[in-house]
């Protein structure tokens, strides 16, 4: 009957497994090979652990070779990195946490003061940043010594102009202010008495007349709480012109708004007044107007001269100031041969002879007599209110230069313009950009804008009209606001005017001598009456010389540099970074390295955890317990653990408790024969060491 169960176990598998070495005869494993046995060697009686052992043992994992090793690898935890890190770090300081890693109390000492010690120098680092990039700079000054091109100089002979125009309309103007001076102070002059009778009719032909207004008294609390504070009791008399000021009344064009342009100073008050008329009767001077009677370059100037030699008209150009009468530029852009400089000293500049009498004076509009003058570059306008200054009859005026430039940065390290192309203000003026054009076309620009009409002070656009309070009934009203707005900066004139990165300007220091003195005058005046038909009234009164001349042709240049550089920053880096850790630029490359070792560790831990959880649950704690939970006959037939050793195949040996646990891993099991006795198509897996 064995001989039938080997005949039919042969045919269903010949591929049976081969029989285990020290079977006895009638063995049922025996039967079922058809197989003739292999010669194994017996085992050992003391071979306790060798027949323990499930089959052959299995063959130790091939180290891979230097071909094989992968091109980059990764620390399997952060320990592992750190103890790397710590070991061949160029860092000082940083082995000292692994060497000291026995006692706990240098471990943690040398881990604090690393730990302050990186935290200082990146506080240190944060200072150097903010310092660069806060764009400091540095102001280099230098010396130099060349011949230099001598500045524009204008003069204005402080005589407003009486255009024929306009004449009897200026002759009305001052009999209306004459007679407000007599209606305001008693002032009666000789001219006022001839025209005595047409007072009261000429009072109401202009409008805005010049009034006097009473102002309200402090109350009596608010004078005791003064008087308290001051610890001085008033006894002082109220006057009663104190208690009055003088303005004139403007209003909007609806006469909804109205306010008084007032003064303190009934002098100042009349010079406002008579001003603010005398505009509007300019305004009114037609576009075309035939050649200016301007008085001839004798009649103003009875010498000139430069480097000793003398002037011609080829070297001077004339214009008329509303203000300051005719005014000429000399050494302007529009000289063909600019004068220069090539030694120092008053008798190497300009020197002028100037008459200062005034010729058909205003006395109401110009209240100072003598010449006006001004020192500015060739691509400059003259503005003779901001920059001029007055010269003194009777005196000579020596006026002393030194040129300095100015270089800034523009960009981050400044707001400064090049040629106020970037800048929101249009230039209306024929000259070159600075910050004094921008400002007046800013304010020029608002005043179109808001009222409507251009200021005749100031070049106006095309088609835009001056200013005429008989054409612009409200422009007054208009200007007033206006100029307190730009004042205070509301119309951000100065916000939008920058100041241009080069800068060209002449320092000035002025000496006075009296001029001719008493023991020349006599001869000097003689000879001035016959060469240029000086008439002499005033004498002293009417002449005035000043020489304008370079002290010395050392000039100053100042100019702007970067503070801190990119060069400057990293060494500042570098040293704080020895300092602190005494390391080099690769030290940083190795902080970088570690950094970017520990993005990537923590990138594949987490990546880890998220396949084990979501993609292979079975390869978790919890695919364990379930293959741990499996009984034996409901695993796979296929799935059986290697072939085991002879002494726990034999009946009656009872297994090891630790090897009843499940198998690792499925990879292990392989095909088993059925235990004997059993037939079928196919075998129940078996655990590790059973029977």
């Amino acid at each position: 009957m064995s001989g039938v169960k080997g005949d039919k176990l042969e045919e269903q598998d010949p591929k049976a497994p081969q029989p285990t070495p020290g079977l006895r005869k009638g063995d049922k494993l025996k039967e079922q090979d058809s197989s003739p046995p292999q010669p194994t060697p017996r085992p050992r009686k003391g071979d306790k652990h060798e027949e323990q052992r499930l089959g052959p043992e299995p063959a130790a994992p091939q180290q891979p070779t230097a071909e094989e090793e992968a091109l980059i690898e990764f620390h399997r935890s952060y320990r592992e990195l750190f103890e790397f890190f710590c070991n061949n770090t160029t860092i000082h300081g940083a082995i000292r946490l692994v060497c000291s890693q026995h006692n706990r109390m240098k471990t943690a000492f040398w881990a604090v003061l690393w730990l302050c010690t990186f935290c200082v120098m990146y506080w240190q680092f944060g200072l150097l940043f903010g310092e660069y990039f806060s764009y400091p700079v540095s102001l280099n000054i230098n010396l130099n010594s060349d011949k230099l091109v001598f500045p524009a100089v204008t003069i204005c002979t402080l005589n407003p102009y009486r255009y024929a125009e306009i004449k009897e309309e200026l002759e009305e103007l001052d009999r209306i202010a004459e007679q407000t001076l007599y209606d305001l102070y008693k002032y009666n002059s000789t001219a006022l008495e001839a025209r005595s009778r047409g007072r009261r009719d000429l009072r109401g032909t202009l409008p805005h007349p010049l009034q006097r207004l009473r102002v309200p008294p402090p109350p009596d609390g608010a004078r005791r709480a003064r008087g308290a504070a001051s610890g001085v009791q008033d006894h002082n008399p109220q006057v009663d012109r104190k208690d009055w000021k003088i303005g004139f009344q403007l209003c909007n064009q609806n006469k909804s708004d109205c306010f008084y342009q007032t003064y303190s100073s009934g002098v100042d008050a009349v010079r406002e007044w008579y001003h603010f008329h005398y505009i509007n009767i300019l305004s009114r001077l037609p576009e075309t107007l035939p050649s200016l009677e301007e008085d001839t370059l004798g009649n103003f100037i009875f010498a000139c001269r430069f480097n000793q030699v003398s002037c011609n008209q080829a070297n001077y150009s004339h214009f008329h100031h509303p203000m300051y009468g005719n005014c000429y530029t000399f050494n302007g852009k529009n000289n063909s041969n600019l004068w220069m400089s090539s030694m120092p000293g008053i008798n190497n500049g300009l020197s002028l002879m100037l008459r200062t009498e005034q010729n058909d004076f205003i006395p109401l509009l110009s209240t100072v007599t003598g010449a006006r003058v001004m020192v500015h570059g060739q691509d400059e306008p003259a503005f003779m209110d901001d920059g001029g200054f007055n010269l003194r009859p009777g005196v000579e005026t020596s006026i002393s230069m030194r040129k300095e430039t100015l270089d800034r940065l523009g960009g981050d390290y400044g707001d400064c313009t090049k040629n106020g192309s970037d800048v929101p203000v249009k230039n209306l003026f024929p000259s070159k950009y600075t910050q004094q054009v921008c400002i007046h076309s800013c304010f020029q620009e608002s005043m179109i804008k808001v009222c409507g009409c251009a200021y005749i002070f100031y070049p106006r656009p095309q088609n835009v009209e001056y200013c005429d309070y008989k054409k612009h009934s409200s422009w007054g009203y208009c200007y007033y606001k206006l100029q307190a707005d730009f004042s205070s900066d509301h119309l951000g004139c100065f916000t939008k005017c920058r100041k241009p990165c080069s800068v060209t300007s002449y320092q000035l220091s002025a000496g006075y001598s009296r001029w001719p003195s008493v023991t020349s005058q006599e001869w000097v005046f003689q000879m001035l009456s016959r060469q240029n038909n000086y008439t002499v009234n005033n004498k002293r009164n009417g002449v005035a010389k000043v020489n304008i001349f370079f002290k010395e042709l050392n000039y100053k240049t100042n100019s702007e540099s970067p503070s801190v550089t990119m060069v400057t920053l990293l060494s500042n880096l570098g040293s704080q970074w020895s300092l602190w850790f005494g390391s080099s630029v690769l030290s940083v490359v190795e902080m970088a390295e570690l950094i970017f070792d520990l993005l990537v560790i923590t990138f594949l831990m987490l990546l880890r955890r998220f396949r084990s959880r979501y993609w292979s649950p079975g390869r978790g704690g919890r695919g364990a317990q379930e293959v741990a939970s499996t009984p034996a006959s409901s695993l796979p037939s296929h799935f059986c653990p290697h072939p085991t050793s002879l002494s726990l195949s034999q009946p009656g040996l009872a297994p090891s408790p630790a090897l009843t646990a499940p198998p690792p891993a499925y990879a292990t099991l392989g095909p088993c024969p059925s235990p004997g006795g059993i037939t079928g198509a196919s075998s129940s897996a078996c655990p590790l060491g059973g029977p």
